[in-house]
């Protein structure tokens, strides 16, 4: 079967929580099971949260009389632990994004099991 990858406009669509169509149905298994599945899932909570960087960058540096060397660091420790909360939850938030896929609950995890035990095999 031939995976479709979305171009970037559905992909941003998809990032902030939108579902794809069915045609890219085998991607999104693919995404959220993959070897590089967390990594993915960070950088997709990063693009998720940069207009709000950019916002309070500009709300921060132009309306108050903070500096940009102080508001850039606050910015990227806020970043940083909104990254670790949500990666903590990131199994169960993958997987409900499954499921709105139209997978059955779990399916990533015995998927990214099954992954591991091959490549363990070879």
């Amino acid at each position: 079967m031939v995976t479709h990858r979305p171009n970037p406009l559905r992909w941003l669509h998809y990032v902030y929580g939108g579902r794809l169509p069915e045609r890219y149905r085998e991607w999104v298994l693919y995404d959220a099971t993959c070897r590089t599945w967390l990594l993915r899932y960070a950088v997709k909570v990063a693009v998720e949260a940069l207009p709000l960087l950019v916002a309070a960058y500009l709300v921060l540096t132009v309306l108050t009389p903070a500096p940009a060397s102080m508001v850039l660091p606050a910015l990227a420790v806020g970043l940083l632990m909104s990254l670790y909360f949500v990666l903590t939850s990131a199994e169960e938030l993958t997987e409900a994004r499954l499921t709105k896929h139209g997978y059955s609950p779990g399916t990533g995890r015995v998927v990214r099991r099954r992954r591991i035990e091959a490549s363990r095999r070879r």
